[in-house]
C-alpha cells in the first residue's frame, strides 16, 4: 500500500452553491472531497489534513507559508509516498511555485482543484483529485518538484499558468510544455525538467511590489515605494525587458536606497536579454542597477525575491538566483 497525504486548503474544489443563482463559497472537507470518489485509486492509502477552507483569492503570504510547514511534516513521514494539495486556481501556480523552491524533498507535492464548483454536476474536481493521487504516489514522479495537475495534464510548478478563466483545461506551461500526463490510472512521465532549484526557507518579505507597465506608465509608483519601505520591485516590462522613458532614473534612485528591483517580460513567452539602450532600454535599465529574471513571470519572479529578502540574502547571493547571475547581452 502507498500512503500519500491530501492536504485540503479550499478553492473551487472545496465550493458549493446554497441555492440556484447564490454565491458560491468554500464548504466542504477534505475528507468529503476524499468521499467524492467512487473509488480511491488501487494500492493507495491516503491521510487527510484539514489546513484551512479558503478561497485562494483570499490567501496571503503568511498562510501559504505555514502551508507549506504542514507538506514538510507530510513529507517527513517516512512511508508517505507524496502529497496532494487541493487549492484553488486563483493563485495555485503561485502557492505551488513557493512550494517548488521551498520545499526540499524528492518526494512529489501536487497541487489541483477545479474550475466547476462541487454542485455542478459536472464537476472536474473528482477527477483531478484521482489523478493528482496517482502522480504523487508515482515513483516517476520523484525528483520533480512541486507539480501542477489539471485535466490528466501535469506541469511543472515552476512553468505552468493559468491561462483562462473558465476553462476546465486552464492550466498551460507555455513555450515548454507539460511534464507529462494521467492516462487510464497511470502516470506517463515526458520530459523532466532539466534543472530545479530550492532555498533554504527563512520566511517570506511581505514588502515586495509588482508593476506591470503599459503603454506611457509613468514611474510615479517607484517613488511612493522608495518613500514606503518597499525591500523589492517587480517590473513587469515589455518585450526583453524594456520600459518607458523615466524608468531607468526612477531604478537607479530606488536601487541606491536599497531596494533590489527586478525585471521580467509581460510576454507569456521567451525571456529578458539585454538589447536595446537608450532611456528606458534593457541595457539602461542594468546600468541602472536592475537584475533580469530571464523566463519567469512576473507573479513568481516576485515570489522568488520574497523568499530570498525573507533570508536576508546578500545581493551577489540575489543576483546569482536570477539565472544566469548577470544578464546576457545579445
Amino acid at each position: 500500500m502507498t500512503h500519500v497525504t491530501l492536504i485540503a486548503t479550499g478553492g473551487t474544489i472545496a465550493s458549493t452553491q446554497a441555492a440556484h443563482g447564490g454565491p458560491v463559497s468554500a464548504s466542504v472537507s477534505g475528507k468529503d472531497l476524499l468521499a467524492t470518489l467512487r473509488t480511491v485509486p488501487v494500492g493507495i492509502d491516503v491521510t487527510v489534513d484539514e489546513f484551512c477552507n479558503l478561497g485562494s483569492n483570499a490567501l496571503d503570504l503568511a498562510t501559504v507559508h505555514e502551508l507549506l510547514a504542514r507538506i514538510r511534516t507530510a513529507l517527513a513521514v517516512p512511508d508517505c509516498a507524496g502529497v496532494v494539495v487541493t487549492h484553488g486556481t486563483d493563485t495555485m501556480e503561485e502557492s505551488a511555485f513557493l512550494s517548488d523552491i521551498l520545499v526540499d524533498s524528492p518526494k512529489p507535492v501536487v497541487f489541483t482543484g477545479s474550475q466547476r464548483h462541487a454542485s455542478e454536476p459536472d464537476t472536474d474536481g473528482p477527477h483531478n483529485m484521482r489523478d493528482a493521487l496517482i502522480v504523487a504516489a508515482s515513483p516517476l514522479a520523484r525528483g520533480l518538484g512541486t507539480l501542477i495537475l489539471f485535466e490528466g495534464d501535469v506541469h511543472a510548478a515552476r512553468d505552468v499558468t493559468k491561462t483562462h478563466t473558465s476553462r476546465v483545461d486552464t492550466f498551460r506551461s507555455p513555450g515548454v510544455g507539460k511534464l507529462g500526463e494521467v492516462d487510464c490510472g497511470a502516470f506517463y512521465l515526458y520530459r523532466r525538467p532539466v534543472v530545479r532549484r530550492t532555498l533554504p526557507d527563512q520566511g517570506l518579505e511581505e514588502r515586495v511590489e509588482l508593476i506591470k507597465l503599459c503603454l506611457g506608465a509613468r514611474p510615479d509608483y517607484l517613488e511612493w515605494c522608495a518613500a514606503n519601505g518597499t525591500r523589492g520591485v517587480i517590473i513587469e516590462a515589455f518585450g526583453r525587458g524594456n520600459a518607458p522613458r523615466g524608468f531607468a532614473k526612477a531604478v537607479e534612485r530606488l536601487v541606491s536606497r536599497g531596494t533590489t528591483v527586478v525585471i521580467t517580460s509581460r510576454c507569456p513567452e521567451g525571456r529578458t536579454a539585454l538589447i536595446y539602450g537608450a532611456d528606458g532600454g534593457a541595457i539602461t535599465l542594468a546600468e541602472a542597477g536592475a537584475l533580469f529574471a530571464e523566463h519567469l513571470s512576473g507573479v513568481k519572479a516576485r515570489l522568488l525575491l520574497c523568499a530570498l529578502l525573507g533570508a536576508n540574502a546578500a545581493p551577489h547571493a540575489i543576483r546569482a538566483a536570477f539565472n544566469p547571475p548577470t544578464p546576457t547581452a545579445c
